[in-house]
């Protein structure tokens, strides 16, 4: 006997009938009529090859193979009722997992706090997150090893993602960071235009900031001189100190600074990079993922509310 869907629907169909003893008060509790369970019996009888039931003046009585697959019918309907309430968990958040992923500025800033009000809400549900860099979280997205993530785009340098959801979450403005030794260290705001001759420390690997300057700089022909790639922000905010060069950093990574540097806002042109939140378009968000956006969105708004400036300052 080879069981599809619709033989499984005859199985659980012949515990009912058995479970009432005759067809007419099956048909009565089920809302079907005699004539379609005799006739959904018969198919299921030429699937078993063989006889499940007996009919008399008084009902029915299975035979031994009935009895066989009555006997799988109530172990299949226990799994159903199972399965239903590991749903019902999964839908009110008290299973399940999700796996997201973020980089590591926005992991240091607009993450923490949507992690600790999920966790303290959610506390049953398995959470996971890995902290990359943009390329390995799109791969990681489009593998299905995360199923959401936060992302990073600048207007100059769109992320080409049609195969997914992207939510903009902020905007992060880029502020100046300098030794506090140097000379604008003590000014209220600096336009890139002023740092023309200065030597600058940046994100190594072709990072967009580099094009930031120079948009910022306003001058099309104007190339600022590297004197050292940095992999992350607080290397680049230790070289900015010794004097080394430097730096346009996104406020976002500017949540934990040194106290021999100084960070001064742009005025004019103000390069933003924006803060998104991605998914791919192929599924339906899980309650775990809608539950996470929610306080991810709140986390933004948050931040967005008080300037998200280091020390409580507040930004432009």
């Amino acid at each position: 006997m080879t069981i599809g869907t619709s033989s499984a629907e005859r199985i659980l169909l012949l515990a009912t009938v058995s479970r009432y003893g005759t067809m007419t008060r099956a048909a009565e509790a089920i809302g079907y009529s005699v004539s379609a369970i005799s006739q959904q019996i018969r198919k299921l009888e030429l699937e078993a090859g063989l006889p499940l039931l007996q009919r008399h003046s008084r009902g029915i009585i299975l035979t031994d193979a009935g009895r066989a697959v009555v006997g799988h019918a109530e172990q299949m309907q226990g799994q159903l009722k199972s399965l239903q309430y590991s749903l019902d968990d999964i839908a009110g958040l008290q299973s399940g997992s999700l796996r997201m992923g973020t980089f590591p500025t926005a992991g240091a800033s607009l993450v923490p706090a949507a992690i600790s009000n999920f966790l303290s809400e959610y506390p049953r549900i398995d959470l996971s997150v890995v902290s990359v860099r943009l390329a390995p979280l799109i791969g990681m997205l489009n593998n299905h090893d995360i199923t959401m993530s936060l992302l990073w785009e600048y207007q100059w340098s769109l992320l080409d993602l049609p195969h997914m959801d992207l939510l903009h979450l902020m905007d992060d403005p880029t502020d100046l960071v300098v030794s506090i030794n140097h000379r604008l260290a003590s000014r209220d705001q600096v336009r890139v235009s002023e740092l023309l001759e200065e030597k600058w420390v940046v994100r190594a690997e072709r990072h967009p900031i580099i094009e930031a300057i120079i948009r910022a700089a306003n001058r099309v022909s104007f190339q600022p001189k590297v004197v050292y790639e940095a992999n992350d922000y607080q290397e680049a905010q230790a070289m900015v100190a010794v004097g080394m060069g430097i730096a346009l950093i996104p406020r976002l990574a500017l949540t934990v600074l040194r106290n021999d540097i100084r960070v001064i806002p742009l005025a004019g042109i103000v390069p933003r990079r924006r803060i998104l939140l991605a998914r791919l378009k192929d599924s339906r968000p899980t309650p775990a993922e809608i539950a996470m956006t929610e306080m991810l969105m709140k986390s933004a708004k948050q931040l967005r509310a008080r300037g998200f400036t280091p020390d409580g300052d507040q930004g432009p």
